[in-house]
C-alpha cells in the first residue's frame, strides 16, 4: 500500500489534525477514482446526489455516514416570516442575547456531546475522542479568526453560532437551554447581523438526520437544497 497522492484525491487537513493520520476526499464518483483510492492510505470521504448508484462504493467498502443538506435565506424570505414580537420577543428579550466576548474554554465544553449528528461520531471507525478534537479544532480557529458569536441567556454563556463569510458553519447550544424555544431569536440576531453587513444571503449546511436543527432553520424561512450523501471508508 502506497501513500502516494492520487489526481482523484484532495487532502483533508482539517481530518488530518484530528485523526492523526491521512484523510482525504475523493474529487469525483467514477470507477477509476475508486481504483485509484484503493492504493492510498487513510480515512477517505465520498460526496454524490442521493439518487446516484452506490453500488461501485459498496463493492470498494465504502459505508453511509450522513446526508447533508444546504440551506439558504434571503433578507425577504426573512421579512416574510411571523416576526418574532409581541410578548414573547420582549420575554426573550430580557433573557437572550449575542456577544463577541467568551471563555473559550467554557465554549469547548459545550461542543463536547454536542455534535452527535455529525459525520464523524457517526463513523463507527472513528475513535470518537478523534471527532470531537475535529470540532475542538474547528471551534478554535474560527475564535482566532473572530468569526465566532456567543450565546448567552441572560449571563450565562449558553452556545455559539460559528460562520465563514455568509455561511453559518459550526454551531450548538448547551444542553441545558435546548428544547426550551430560545435558539429561533439566537438565530435571527445573528442572521439579521450578516445580512446587515452585506450578504445578499445567509446559508448553512445541515444533518439530514438533525431534526431539532432542520426545525430551526424551517423557523426562520431557510429553503433547503443540494442534498449530499455521504460516504466513508478507511484504506489501510
Amino acid at each position: 500500500m502506497t501513500d502516494a497522492v492520487s489526481p482523484f484525491l484532495k487532502s483533508a487537513p482539517w481530518d488530518v489534525a484530528a485523526l492523526g493520520y491521512p484523510a482525504w476526499e475523493l474529487t469525483e464518483y467514477s470507477a477509476a477514482a475508486l481504483a485509484a483510492a484503493d492504493t492510498v492510505a487513510g480515512h477517505q470521504t465520498v460526496k454524490l446526489d442521493p439518487l446516484a448508484d452506490k453500488g461501485l462504493l459498496h463493492q470498494h467498502g465504502f459505508y453511509y455516514a450522513d446526508t447533508l443538506l444546504e440551506t439558504v435565506a434571503t433578507r425577504e424570505q426573512l421579512r416574510a416570516l411571523k416576526p418574532l414580537d409581541g410578548h414573547n420577543m420582549s420575554v426573550a428579550a430580557k433573557i437572550v442575547s449575542i456577544r463577541r466576548d467568551f471563555d473559550l474554554d467554557a465554549m469547548l465544553a459545550i461542543c463536547h456531546g454536542a455534535f452527535a449528528h455529525g459525520r464523524f461520531h457517526r463513523d463507527f471507525q472513528v475513535d470518537p475522542a478523534a471527532a470531537a478534537l475535529r470540532y475542538d479544532n474547528w471551534l478554535r480557529q474560527l475564535a482566532a479568526a473572530d468569526q465566532v458569536v456567543a450565546l448567552y441567556a441572560q449571563d450565562q454563556l449558553a452556545g455559539f453560532i460559528g460562520y465563514h463569510g455568509n455561511a453559518l458553519v459550526l454551531h450548538a447550544v448547551a444542553a441545558e437551554f435546548r428544547g426550551r424555544g430560545l435558539a429561533k431569536y439566537w438565530w435571527r440576531q445573528v442572521i439579521v447581523e450578516l445580512l446587515n453587513a452585506g450578504h445578499d444571503t445567509v446559508t448553512s449546511s445541515i444533518s439530514a438526520s438533525n431534526l431539532a436543527v432542520l426545525n430551526l432553520y424551517a423557523t426562520q424561512g431557510f429553503s433547503f437544497r443540494h442534498p449530499q450523501d455521504i460516504y466513508h471508508r478507511i484504506v489501510k
